[in-house]
């Protein structure tokens, strides 16, 4: 559907910006304007940081505030009167926004459509992970696993309190506010499916992608890529085991693997880098450099051993015609097709990522080209902004209606 302006259906997006940019909320921006072709858009975000300064509220303010914030509630009423909105589009809504807003749209008989980017609201600190290894059993609202891990912001106490938080929410009966989830990747559908949320609620939308090469013929400069958070549940480790494999088996002609980002990792990834001369290190990388390094590479990796919502390092890969090999784990299993734009491996498994570097490398340079192209063709055939927005359209009209 295509109107005036005058026409449009109003939604109000909201969004609790986490401490440290990320993935999320550069999608929330994307999503943001790319439903304004359909939809008068507003938005009222919040930002984790508020809390943190000396204006911010005292701990037990924060803590009433975490399990319902009238002030988010009120905030909320009073766009929805302003700009007669019809809907809710929710992202992240903790700390400050609170469950309150599920409730404030029961009150206002408001549907909500709840974009499902990890997985709360049933997992404590989101990617269902507790330290090393993946909490199935939070899927059921049993955290203990991710308590015990520290999972949300760190701290043992605050994930007690954050599950008791979302426990409450499931019974409160709040969450029948949410008349369509929106998940990012069919396994995230399917794991929320188990998990009690009605199939036909539940939709999956995978994020599109705003072309950034325009070479058609890019070098390889023989290099493997990981940029990403150095964090366990990323794999970084894993990458770097693959490494020490291959250095074994391969000797002087083992490729060098450059690893970009910062995370709780750094220190293990620098003293690997020290060590070999077929590991480099860059900290950090963004921007220009970091689309040098992608487009120079021979081919990206994502060695994630959480349940991986979906993963835009895919994307960045095939923007530039760049092979993925990446773990079989959640929505990178719908990316990538194994052996036509990359290759799988066992989650975890050193070797088996290792044995997918000595494939590809054991390719001729027209083979490798031909997986990077086939994966530039699933980019443009699955991930353009028209197609998003046409399906983003058909789902939030069928709330509507």
């Amino acid at each position: 559907m295509t109107s005036s302006p005058q026409q449009k259906p109003c939604l109000l997006q909201l969004f609790n910006r986490y401490r440290e940019r990320g993935g999320e909320e550069q999608s929330a921006e994307r999503i943001f304007h790319h439903a304004q072709r359909d939809f008068h858009m507003e938005r009222l975000w919040w930002d984790s940081r508020d809390w943190d300064g000396p204006d911010a509220p005292g701990k037990l303010g924060q803590l009433r505030r975490l399990f319902y914030n009238t002030d988010s509630a009120r905030d909320i009423t009073r766009l929805v009167e302003e700009h007669q909105v019809q809907a809710l589009l929710c992202h992240n809504i903790y700390p400050i926004g609170s469950p309150s807003l599920y409730h404030t749209a029961q009150k206002l008989d408001l549907p909500v459509i709840q974009y499902l980017h990890n997985f709360r609201p049933f997992s404590v600190g989101g990617p269902l992970w507790a330290g090393d290894h993946v909490a199935t059993e939070s899927m059921r609202l049993k955290h203990r696993e991710e308590i015990l891990s520290a999972a949300w912001q760190g701290s043992v106490f605050k994930s007690a309190l954050f599950s008791l938080v979302l426990k409450r929410l499931h019974a409160s009966g709040w969450l029948d506010s949410v008349k369509c989830w929106i998940a990012i990747s069919d396994f995230i559908r399917t794991k929320f499916i188990e998990a009690g949320i009605p199939a036909e609620r539940i939709h999956t939308l995978r994020h599109c992608w705003e072309l950034q090469n325009t070479k058609t013929d890019l070098p390889d400069h023989g290099y493997y890529l990981y940029l990403a958070r150095l964090i366990p549940e990323k794999g970084v480790a894993v990458a770097l085991d693959a490494w020490r494999i291959l250095e074994g088996t391969l000797g002087p002609a083992c490729p060098k693997l450059i690893i970009g980002g910062t995370g709780s990792q750094e220190d293990k990834v620098r003293a690997a880098a020290e060590a070999s001369d077929k590991i480099e290190f860059l900290g950090f990388v963004e921007g220009s450099e970091k689309q040098r390094l992608i487009e120079n590479c021979r081919a990206m990796l994502a060695p994630s051993v959480w349940w991986e919502a979906l993963g835009l390092v895919t994307y960045e890969a095939y923007d530039c015609r760049k092979p993925m090999l990446a773990s079989a784990s959640g929505g990178l299993t719908e990316t990538i097709q194994d052996a036509v734009t990359g290759f799988h491996h066992e989650p975890g498994n050193a070797s088996d990522l290792a044995r997918s570097v000595q494939k590809l490398e054991s390719l001729t340079p027209d083979a490798r080209r031909a997986m990077g192209e086939a994966g530039h063709r699933w980019l443009l055939d699955e991930a353009s902004r028209s197609h998003w927005q046409n399906r983003f359209t058909d789902i939030v009209s069928s709330v509507l209606k």
